[in-house]
């Protein structure tokens, strides 16, 4: 049985809709056993699928071709994740770093520099009976 690339991705819940799968086939993210493949092009039982979504290339092995959509529990029949550790190091590493190297003052405010940046702003009232 075979089935369009396009659909596959979509059906085994690598991609969350098939214009997005379609896209990364276009954009050259997508390849079947080495060779970068269109979204029309058919996958088989065999195949291997490699996704290139930055920072890692996820790579699946087919075990049946579908193109209809099917319960996450149903995966493990239609699909091998065959992806190499590293990849997952280089995942996680990633996401460290994205918090920790943060830069002081980009993105958004924490509560306590908002109540800081108001207790700065606020316009500061003196008594007539005080003297400066």
């Amino acid at each position: 049985m075979e089935a369009r690339l396009d659909k596959w991705l979509w059906a085994v819940r690598i991609f969350k809709t098939r214009s997005i799968a379609a896209d990364a086939c276009k954009n050259g993210r997508v390849s079947i056993n080495g060779a970068l493949a269109k979204p029309a092009r058919t996958v088989k039982e065999g195949d291997e699928v490699s996704v290139r979504k930055p920072p890692v290339t996820y790579t699946f092995r087919v075990l049946q071709a579908i193109e209809k959509r099917v319960g996450a529990k149903l995966l493990p029949d239609i699909i091998e994740n065959i992806t190499d550790p590293e990849q997952y190091e280089i995942l996680e590493m990633s996401r460290i770093s994205g918090f920790v190297n943060r830069a002081k003052g980009t993105g958004r405010p924490t509560k306590k520099d908002r109540r800081a940046l108001e207790e700065f702003t606020q316009p500061i009232f003196f008594d007539d009976d005080e003297e400066l």
